[in-house]
């Protein structure tokens, strides 16, 4: 079993778990500390995990911001990192959270820039944390 894979299998780590509780509350400059201090104290490459779903996170703090091209790239870097992981990883349902954030990006980039603010809200995922991990 790879290093990516058996780090998968491990159960999420208490920073993930609240950055994800963060997340999911939609408090998303909070989710990016919380995960930035769990990304950069990781040296294997499940680190790949915690940044995804950092970008995607701040992502949603641009749009809320009203910076289109931030959300837009950002959006895109987390998807394409988080892409590379199992459907499950430390209990992250990761392959519904890629699915729902290319859903918002799609609904984003088809408004424009200067209707960013008009993103259903109801677009931004919600990361599913099961207490089995794989």
């Amino acid at each position: 079993m790879d290093e990516r894979r058996r780090r998968c299998a491990e159960p999420p780590p208490d920073g993930l778990i609240e950055g994800i509780r963060q997340f999911n509350g939609r408090e998303f400059f909070e989710c990016h500390e919380t995960l930035e201090a769990l990304w950069i104290s990781e040296p294997g490459q499940v680190r790949e995990l915690y940044q995804g779903i950092l970008q995607v996170g701040v992502g949603f703090y641009h749009v809320g911001r009203g910076n289109y091209r931030g959300a837009v790239l950002t959006l895109r870097r987390g998807i394409e990192r988080l892409e590379s992981f199992p459907p499950a990883c430390q209990g992250v349902v990761v392959d519904e959270l890629v699915r729902q954030a290319k859903v918002a990006a799609e609904a984003l980039v088809g408004l424009g820039p200067t209707r960013v603010d008009e993103l259903d809200p109801r677009l931004i995922p919600v990361i599913e944390l099961r207490s089995d991990p794989e």
